[in-house]
């Protein structure tokens, strides 16, 4: 039995910054078994859809897992409120949403994200939200989910929807909102349109007039007052996974644009106390879900989340082959153009990937089968730019017992388990990380001895479209160790 533990950071792949010598930050930073994976097996750089194109996630995922994001792409908005916990039907649309900050008087979005510290506030905005009523359109039902940070799903059901229409989201501070538009000529798409300006216009009414709001501004916070709608889309209809690849497979991702993306596509979505999805995060968590999903049925598998379903549900009891463990803090750290926070927190992934590494070993040692490593990203997200860009991302993959050979087992059998949080602050300086590198042994890969953007482009695998990468990890996983 031979099973996958695959770590994508997103918003991995950077540039060279001055402040740091010349180096990324995944270069800046100490990262032994990242490295140690990359001594051990083989690498390559990897463009997530296409060379040139700086992509979202979404679609970057999509390519990354087998589906063309170009024929199967159909908006964001359904994979962030099923993730957020709305159950879709065939024909609802939904959006994936902020919470933001408008000047009543003038109609301008002073900040499209009202706080990234939401957690208390969002789901009480939620609540005053969800079934809200449409007055000239009674037929619709309305349904609000809180997300994470300032994010929440908002669905609409009801008959003759389309979602071909345009945003609400100026995607930019200091704009005015957008009236939505239909964007084909159908009737079902202006129909669309009328309905979902009607709902902006209901849910800035129901948070103008929420006392919270009246709360929040005594208290020197920004009002929540808009909920911006974009990326209007629908429940894709696509082969699952495992129909697609052969791998039952399984997520831990806390980002729910992401965990939303993984249940279109029938990927178990684990419970993981304490993930986030965002700097305070419990990596060690994530590795702990993962691992146990993987050793089933040596170890209990954690329990799996089902859209519109208050309560959880068993995980597969003889345990998965495709171990998705997703990690949000780095891309995080590139938007808010943090450079030492970035560095920093490749410092944590490594360190989580030496927990996940003892687990499965401790596991693979008691008979649970034979297990890989991979570690990739969805795109690069450059502290110096702030977002998105087109830097094609490192990968790399390896079999776990030459990831042993290479560190040495009682390296890796020495990592601790504890759990722990990312820093905090771009000033953190509390933060401290004993390593241990790879050690002289007969394991080769292709040569690649660390894990960086540049190191990356000197493997085997050379550089390669993003569509490729499951067959290359299927290939790899029935190869026979060194």
């Amino acid at each position: 039995m031979r099973r996958v533990a695959f770590v994508l950071v997103d918003g991995i792949g950077d540039v060279s910054i001055p402040e740091l010598g010349w180096k990324t930050p995944l270069e800046a930073a100490s990262t032994p078994n990242l490295d140690a994976i990359a001594t051990a097996g083989i690498s390559g750089l990897m463009d997530p859809v296409e060379p040139g194109l700086a992509c979202g996630s979404d679609t970057a995922h999509l390519s990354l897992l087998g589906y063309d994001p170009r024929q199967y792409y159909r908006g964001r908005g359904a994979f962030e409120s099923l993730g957020a916990g709305l159950a879709m039907s065939p024909g609802d649309i939904a959006f994936k949403s902020n919470f933001a900050t408008m000047d009543d008087g003038t109609g301008v979005v002073t900040c499209r994200r009202a706080d990234r510290h939401f957690e208390e506030d969002g789901p009480i905005f939620c609540a005053a939200l969800d079934g809200l009523k449409l007055p000239s359109f009674p037929a619709y039902e309305v349904r609000v989910r809180y997300a994470t940070e300032h994010r929440c799903g908002v669905v609409v059901k009801g008959p003759g929807l389309s979602g071909n229409i345009s945003g609400t989201d100026p995607l930019k501070d200091n704009r005015l909102l957008e009236v939505v538009v239909p964007l084909d000529e159908s009737d079902e798409a202006k129909h669309t349109a009328a309905v979902v300006n009607e709902l902006s216009l209901e849910l800035r009414r129901i948070l103008s007039d929420h006392p919270l709001n009246a709360k929040r501004q005594s208290a020197g916070k920004a009002i929540a007052n808009v909920v911006l709608l974009r990326g209007c889309g629908i429940r894709i209809q696509v082969p699952s996974f495992n129909e697609k690849h052969g791998l039952r497979s399984c997520m831990v991702a806390p980002t729910k644009i992401i965990a939303g993306l993984g249940l279109s596509l029938d990927i178990a979505i684990l419970d993981a106390p304490g993930a986030t999805g965002d700097y305070r995060t419990l990596l060690t968590s994530k590795a702990n879900a993962i691992a146990k999903a993987l050793a089933a049925p040596l170890e209990r598998p954690p329990n799996v989340f089902v859209p519109g379903e208050d309560d959880a549900k068993p995980g597969w009891s003889e345990g998965y082959d495709f171990g998705f463990l997703h990690i949000k803090a780095i891309d995080d750290a590139g938007h808010d153009k943090a450079v030492k926070l970035k560095k920093l927190a490749f410092e944590a992934v490594d360190k989580m990937i030496g927990q996940l590494a003892r687990m499965l070993w401790e596991a693979e040692c008691r008979g649970a089968g034979q297990f890989s490593l991979c570690v990739t990203g969805d795109h690069s997200t450059p502290v110096e730019y702030g977002d998105h860009s087109f830097e094609p991302v490192p990968f790399t993959i390896c079999h776990l017992k030459d990831f042993v050979k290479t560190k040495g087992e009682d390296t890796v059998l020495s990592s601790p388990l504890e759990a722990f949080r990312l820093p905090g602050t771009t000033e953190d300086s509390s933060w401290t990380y004993e390593t241990h590198g790879p050690k002289p042994c007969d394991v080769h890969g292709d040569g690649v001895t660390s894990f960086s953007e540049l190191s990356a482009a000197r493997g085997v695998l050379g550089r390669f479209p993003g569509s490729e990468m499951m067959g290359i990890i299927k290939k790899y996983m029935q190869l026979d160790t060194c």
